[in-house]
């Protein structure tokens, strides 16, 4: 634990980390390149004269792996990104020029969690649940919190339960649950900057139809310019009832990427 977890811990500030973990055969979108971690050295590889040695990793993969955030440059509609921008104008040098990753401001804003597994008393929604606006708003009222203006959304459906089981987790036979169209405008009624959960896709995804349609991409990232954030690792706070905090997350830096893996934190006040 760092000094800075230690001196939040000891002044009454508990951190979950929102995170899944980046390991060789996680869970991941067909439509993106996997993890890949192998190591380049090992200890003993090469041995210093004073019998020091040092170990280190070659990494490849996806900017949309793991727990990860979506760059307004990642979705487009009928040739446009986000506020009517070109993407042929926006693609050049083989990276975007408008909208990429290195763009996010760091967030440290209020969260929310809602939590519909629990609002349909089960600790994980069935294939291909499609979540409505009506569910998040009886969500909300079951917790007593509303999205704020600014803050960041983030919605509970059990669903990293099959973390470990890629095939169920995926849900290519069988779906996935996850936000509808009228609950994607229930969220950007709210004015937030990004919402996030538990799944691959964050909508709703149909048996044996994948990510062939992405309405609610469109309607978060093209039309509203609301970044969205899948693959989380809610289950922490969910068990513990946690639905207020500040959500903490910071991309990578990647010049002009659409994505970037993040670890996000919810920090809670325990005085």
């Amino acid at each position: 634990m760092t000094d800075a977890l230690l001196t939040a811990v000891r002044t009454g500030l508990r951190i979950y980390d929102l995170a899944q973990p980046l390991a060789n055969g996680i869970p991941c979108s067909p439509n993106h390149p996997g993890f890949r971690m192998s190591l380049a050295r090992r200890h003993g590889d090469m041995v210093r004269p004073d019998g020091g040695s040092a170990a280190n990793e070659l990494i490849v993969t996806g900017g949309h792996v793991g727990t990860h955030v979506d760059a307004l440059a990642h979705v487009s509609q009928d040739g446009k990104l986000h506020g009517g921008v070109d993407c042929a104008d926006a693609l050049t040098g083989g990276r975007f020029s408008v909208h990429g990753v290195d763009t996010i401001t760091p967030m440290i804003v209020p969260g929310v969690l809602l939590d519909v597994a629990a609002l349909h008393g089960v600790d994980c929604l069935p294939a291909h649940h499609g979540i409505t606006a009506d569910d998040l708003a009886a969500a909300a009222k079951r917790a007593g919190v509303e999205p704020s203006e600014g803050g960041v959304c983030l919605v509970n459906t059990g669903w990293s339960t099959w973390w470990s089981a890629p095939d169920t987790y995926l849900g290519t036979a069988s779906g996935v649950p996850g936000v509808t169209p009228d609950a994607a405008e229930w969220l950007a009624s709210h004015r937030i900057v990004a919402a996030g959960s538990d799944t691959t896709a964050f909508e709703q995804v149909h048996p044996e139809v994948g990510h062939a349609t992405m309405p609610v991409h469109r309607i978060l990232l093209v039309d509203n310019g609301i970044h969205i954030i899948e693959h989380m690792r809610l289950t922490e706070i969910a068990e513990r009832g946690v639905a207020e905090f500040t959500f903490v997350l910071s991309p990578l830096k990647i010049v002009g990427g659409t994505g970037s893996p993040v670890r996000p934190l919810a920090a809670v006040s325990e005085v």
